[in-house]
C-alpha cells in the first residue's frame, strides 16, 4: 500500500485540493492501484499548492500544483510510482525552501493527519504535557520564563511573567484564553496551525491550564475560519476520548477543559479585553487597564491570555527543556518566528526560522522577490497597522527590538510585499480609513481622530493647505498615537507617518527621505 498525502488546509483547498484527492482516489480505485489518501495541512509552499506527496522508502516525494483535471491513469500512476515528472521537486524534506528553516512549532504541519492523535504522538506529540504534569505549577512557570518565550501576538510581552501572574492570584476559578482572532492582513499561522496541527495547541493550553490552576479553556476563533473552527471543534472531542482533556488529564487527577467560541466578525477583538468580552457574549469593546487580565479577566477571574502560536510553542520548550528555546534566536527575542510571506510575492506562504533572519533574505531569498516581477518598492511587516521598511531596512535582523530600532514593529509576523506600481498615500489613508471602520468606539481619538485623518490625508493628496494639513496630520498622529485606549488607535499613525517619511512624492509633497 503506498500512502498519498493532500492538503485539507483552507488555502490548499481554494485551489482545488479536494477535487485533487476525490479525482485521485477514482482513478486509482478504477487502476486497481493499492493507495491510500491521507489528508494533511499544508507544508506552508502555497505557491506549489496543491502539493501531492507520495511516501517511498527515501521519504515523500512531491508533486506540485496538481490540476484536478490533468489527472490520468497514467499520470496517477507515474505518481504513485515516484516516477521523474516536470512537476515533482523530489523528496520534499529535501526541497531547498522548505530545508533552510528550522520548524519548531510547524514541525508536524503538513506532515500528519490533523486529527490523528495516533499520529501526533509518534512525531512527538504529548511528551511536554507528560513532563509538565511531573512538574510543580511553579516549575512549570519557571521553565517557560527561562526558555525567554515571548507573546507571538504581537506585544513580545514574556509568557512566563503573565502566567506567574495568574499562578500567583487567589481565586475559585482560573482560564485560559487563546485569541485566534488572526485579523492581519497577510497572516494566517494561526489558521494553518488548527488547521494542521490541532493537538499542538491543545496539548500548549493543557499545560498552562495545569500549571497555573485554571480548569477551563477558551479558543477563541474568527468567523472567517470555518475549517479552522471545525477542525478544533473535533481535534477537542478527540483530546477528550483520549483522556488529554476532562476532570483528570492523563490520569493525572488534574482538571482541564477546552471550548471553541466564534467571534462575531470584529477586528478590534484581536485585542485581548475586547476579546473577554465578546467570549462573555457582550460587544467587543476594549476595557480600559488596570486590573489586567491576570487579575481580573474573562468573567471577573484571573486569565492567562496567549496567542495560537505562542501556546503552540510550550510543548517543545516543556518536551526539550527551557534551554533548547533559548539556544535560539537574536539577542532578547528567543525562540522561532513563523513569518507569513504575502502580498505581491513570487513564492508565498509560511517562513519558521530562529530570529535573526534580516528582512531582506526573507523577502528575496525565501520570497522570491514580487510575484509581478517589478521592483520591490515598500514592505509592511506587522498587519494592517505596521510601518512600511524599504530597501534601507534590507539588513535589519527580524527581531523584537532590532525592527522596533528600525521603526517598525514585528506584530504576529506578516510580510506583505508591494511593487512600484502602489501609491503610498492611498495605502496611509487606507490604515486611517481601515482604523475608522473596525474601531470599536470606546475613546475619541480613534474614533473621531481616524475619520478626521482621512479627510486630512484627502486634502494633503488634493495639494490642499499641505503645509498646514501636513502640521495638523502629524498633531492628529501625536493624539491617536498617546490618547488612544489600545493598539487600534494607537498604532494607526505608524503606516501614516512610515509612509510619508520615505515616499513623500506619493503624498505630491516636496522634500523628505526615499
Amino acid at each position: 500500500m503506498t500512502k498519498v498525502f493532500i492538503p485539507c488546509d483552507s488555502a490548499a483547498l481554494s485551489v482545488g485540493a479536494d477535487s485533487v484527492a476525490a479525482t485521485f482516489a477514482a482513478i486509482a480505485q478504477a487502476s486497481s492501484l493499492d493507495v491510500t489518501i491521507i489528508r494533511t495541512g499544508s507544508r506552508g509552499m502555497y505557491w506549489l499548492e496543491p502539493l501531492v506527496e507520495i511516501e517511498t522508502t527515501s521519504g515523500r516525494v512531491g508533486y506540485t500544483n496538481v490540476d484536478a483535471r490533468a489527472l490520468t491513469p497514467s499520470v496517477v500512476a507515474d505518481m504513485v510510482s515516484a516516477s521523474d515528472l516536470p512537476n515533482s521537486i523530489g523528496l520534499v524534506d529535501s526541497f531547498p525552501w522548505l530545508a533552510k528553516q528550522q520548524r519548531v512549532t510547524f514541525a508536524r504541519v503538513g506532515v500528519i493527519d490533523p486529527l490523528s492523535i495516533e499520529d501526533y504522538e509518534f512525531f512527538g506529540g504529548l511528551v511536554g504535557l507528560r513532563n509538565s504534569l511531573q512538574e510543580t505549577g511553579v516549575g512549570v512557570v519557571e521553565m517557560i520564563t527561562e526558555s525567554g518565550l515571548r507573546g507571538r501576538g504581537g506585544a513580545g510581552f514574556p509568557a512566563g511573567v503573565k502566567w506567574r501572574g495568574v499562578l500567583q492570584t487567589q481565586a475559585d476559578q482560573k482560564y485560559i484564553c487563546c485569541n485566534a482572532d488572526e485579523g492581519d492582513s497577510g497572516t494566517f499561522a494561526d489558521r494553518m496551525l488548527m488547521e494542521g496541527d490541532p493537538f499542538t495547541l491543545i496539548e500548549g493550553m493543557t499545560i498552562a491550564g495545569t500549571a497555573v490552576g485554571a480548569t477551563k479553556g477558551y479558543i477563541y476563533i474568527r468567523s472567517e475560519y470555518p475549517h479552522a473552527i471545525s477542525t478544533m471543534t473535533r481535534a477537542i472531542d478527540v483530546a477528550r476520548s483520549h483522556g488529554v482533556l476532562g476532570e483528570s488529564v492523563l490520569g493525572s487527577g488534574k482538571s482541564f477543559d477546552l471550548e471553541v467560541r466564534a467571534g462575531a466578525g470584529s477586528y478590534v477583538c484581536g485585542e485581548e479585553t475586547a476579546m473577554l468580552e465578546s467570549i462573555e457574549g457582550k460587544r467587543g469593546m476594549v476595557r480600559p487597564k488596570p486590573p489586567i487580565p491576570a487579575v481580573v479577566g474573562l468573567f471577573g477571574k484571573p486569565t492567562v491570555i496567549n496567542n495560537v502560536m505562542t501556546l503552540a510553542a510550550v510543548p517543545m520548550i516543556m518536551a526539550q527543556g527551557p534551554a533548547a528555546y533559548q539556544a535560539l534566536g537574536h539577542e532578547r527575542s528567543r525562540g522561532t518566528q513563523v513569518f507569513q510571506l504575502a502580498g505581491n510575492i513570487a513564492q508565498g506562504g509560511i517562513v519558521e526560522t530562529a530570529f535573526g533572519i534580516t528582512l531582506g533574505e526573507l523577502v528575496d531569498e525565501f520570497g522570491g522577490g514580487t510575484r509581478s516581477g517589478r521592483p520591490v518598492k515598500t514592505v509592511q511587516i506587522g498587519g494592517p497597522l505596521g510601518a512600511y521598511l524599504d530597501h534601507n531596512s534590507w539588513d535589519v535582523p527580524m527581531a523584537y527590538e532590532s525592527l522596533a530600532a528600525a521603526g517598525g514593529m514585528l506584530g504576529h509576523g506578516g510580510v506583505v510585499v508591494f511593487d512600484d506600481t502602489v501609491n503610498m498615500a492611498q495605502q496611509a489613508r487606507f490604515a486611517m480609513e481601515f482604523c475608522a471602520e473596525e474601531s470599536c468606539g470606546k475613546c475619541t481619538p480613534c474614533r473621531i481622530g481616524s475619520t478626521r485623518g482621512v479627510e486630512v490625508i484627502d486634502r494633503i493628496m488634493a495639494g490642499v493647505d499641505q503645509s498646514k494639513n501636513l502640521v495638523l496630520l502629524e498633531d492628529l498622529c501625536e493624539v491617536m498615537a498617546d490618547g488612544s485606549l489600545c493598539a487600534m488607535g494607537g498604532l494607526t499613525p505608524l503606516p501614516v507617518r512610515s509612509a510619508l517619511k520615505l515616499f513623500p512624492a506619493d503624498f505630491g509633497v516636496n522634500g523628505g527621505t526615499r
